[in-house]
């Protein structure tokens, strides 16, 4: 955890500049030939969308301009538009303190972590979060207690505009704000890129488009373009009627990338319930927390060297150390051999280690290193003890490329958090278990599940992992082996999942072909999407 000391400026702020191309953009949007409105910008920074306003020569009633920081307020004081108001203050006070009402909000929100907030910040953001009857948390970032807070000081008929992180499609911590934008807007449009606009933070964005109209429909809309300059070529005309129902069940709004048949395939699995979830036969658990991974997790070199065999255990801590489906100890030596991580350091309390020098030595040097004032180390009762030592029968790798991998941990190695711990459950074949995850539908749902990450990375948390749907059946077993040895064998993917598709959708869950398509399309889809931003 970084310390409010030790973070920059631009982080403490949680300030990244929006280009003008999305600014003009979000307020042709917004704006839409209507020349009277009262509009807010809850954190202006250096003003441009106010520059955007002034040099598109856009008309209005009034604009309210709110920023924290000093020296960006200067900066956009210094636009100089009329009838604005342009206000030096945070916008969790302003947002509590106002009797205004606006037409339109407008802006790209600080990207601010909750450990990060003032203490006063922390109450004021948890107070907006109750107006709307919503639970605060130390998980909740700044721009989501902006577009609550916005939100609120809409009028009966209204819009917001924001710059959001990807975040706000999948997170965990979003997913009240979610449920709350679906019910309090009409329609919402969201707008993603294929390639990043803030690449220098690497941060993926959407433009995040509501309107409330008074009406009984809730509808929401998807469109990706390639980059800002894409922007140019939508027509606005098409963000004005969004299509695709909101599912007021779903917690992912990844869902809305997809076309409403493929989203209506999805549901109708759903609410038909014939394909269980992993959560029914598996518990799925973060691997171990060792609190400084570079000291706990060693090379054999280092084993020998400090004499640690007797605290040694065996440990697999990245993904390119899994070649296949079965971690095999075979599969062990040969990363142990190559110098791998591949020892977990499982020492007793400093009163055990009896004649163990190297054991001592060892430890002494991690105080030197001072791993020991680590914050996961020094709140244990002897900082050299990792807790929680625990195997299991199978390992999810947490952040995957191509697609996310299970598999069987014959080896009987301990993990980091780099993996999750799978233990099944009782009566359960752990071979059939394994071997039933690797189909179309799984991997689809993995994806959605799931959250992605710049650089093309899909990562899945324990409960998110639960939630894939897993058409489980014994028989599934025999396709273990052919699994292990076409991945050892490099085959693709798509040679694999034609085989155990036909096997595990169609044998044994009675899809048709043209549903395994469709699956197959989604998780494609998904995927791919995600990849693009390699």
């Amino acid at each position: 955890m970084q310390l409010i000391n030790e973070a920059t400026k631009d982080k403490l702020r949680g300030g990244f500049y929006t280009p003008k191309l999305i600014a003009d953009f979000m307020l042709k949007w917004a704006i839409n030939g209507n020349k009277s409105l009262d509009i807010l910008e809850p954190s202006c920074g250096d003003g441009v969308f106010l520059k955007s306003i002034r040099d598109n020569e856009i008309s209005y009633n009034s604009i309210t301009a709110v920023e924290f920081d000093d020296d960006e307020f200067l900066k956009a004081e210094s636009i100089g538009l009329e009838n604005s108001n342009l206000i030096n203050d945070d916008f969790h006070r302003f947002c509590l303190n106002t009797d205004s009402k606006f037409d339109l909000v407008i802006g790209n929100p600080p990207y601010i972590r909750y450990q990060y907030f003032s203490k006063e910040q922390q109450e004021l953001a948890e107070e907006i979060f109750s107006k709307s009857k919503l639970k605060y948390s130390k998980l909740t970032n700044a721009w989501v207690s902006f577009v609550v807070g916005s939100s609120q000081l809409l009028k009966e008929k209204g819009k917001i505009a924001f710059v959001l992180p990807a975040e706000v499609l999948q997170v965990s911590y979003a997913q009240q704000l979610r449920e709350f934008l679906s019910h309090f807007y009409n329609k919402i449009n969201i707008v993603s890129f294929e390639k990043l606009v803030f690449p220098e933070i690497q941060q993926e964005v959407v433009l995040l488009l509501c309107e409330k109209d008074g009406t009984d429909f809730h509808k929401i809309e998807h469109l990706e373009v390639k980059d800002a300059n894409d922007l140019k070529n939508i027509d606005i005309l098409k963000l004005k009627n969004p299509q695709k129902k909101i599912d007021f069940k779903s917690n992912k709004w990844t869902f809305y990338f997809l076309d409403q048949n493929e989203i209506d395939f999805l549901e109708k699995l759903q609410k038909n319930q014939l394909v269980p979830k992993l959560g029914k036969y598996a518990k799925v658990e973060v691997g171990i927390t060792t609190g400084a991974n570079p000291f706990f997790t060693v090379p054999l070199s280092t084993v020998q060297f400090y004499d640690l065999e007797e605290y040694a255990k065996p440990l697999v801590g990245r993904s390119v150390q899994v070649p296949s489906l079965i971690f095999t100890e075979n599969d062990w030596k040969k990363n142990r051999i190559g110098e791998a991580r591949t020892h977990l350091l499982t020492f007793p309390k400093m009163k055990d280690l009896n004649g163990s020098l190297g054991a001592r030595d060892y430890i002494g040097f991690g105080e030197e290193q001072e791993i020991n004032k680590g914050y996961k180390c020094r709140i244990r009762e002897e900082w050299q003890i990792v807790p929680s030592q625990k195997l299991s029968d199978a390992l999810f790798i947490r952040r995957n490329h191509l697609y996310p991998k299970l598999i069987i941990n014959e080896a009987q190695a301990y993990t980091t958090d780099t993996m999750h711990r799978v233990n099944i459950n009782k009566n359960v074949n752990l071979n059939a278990f394994v071997a039933s995850y690797y189909n179309s539908l799984s991997f689809a749902f993995a994806e959605i599940s799931g959250r992605s990450h710049g650089g093309g990375v899909l990562e899945l948390m324990p409960s998110e992992v639960e939630n894939i749907m897993l058409p489980y059946h014994d028989s599934n077993e025999e396709l273990v082996v052919i699994i292990d040895e076409m991945i050892r064998s490099n085959k693709s993917i798509d040679e694999i999942l034609e085989i155990t598709n036909k096997k595990i959708l169609i044998e044994k869950y009675n899809f048709s072909t043209d549903d395994v398509a469709m699956a197959d399309k989604i998780w494609k889809k998904l995927s791919k999407r995600r990849l693009n931003r390699n």
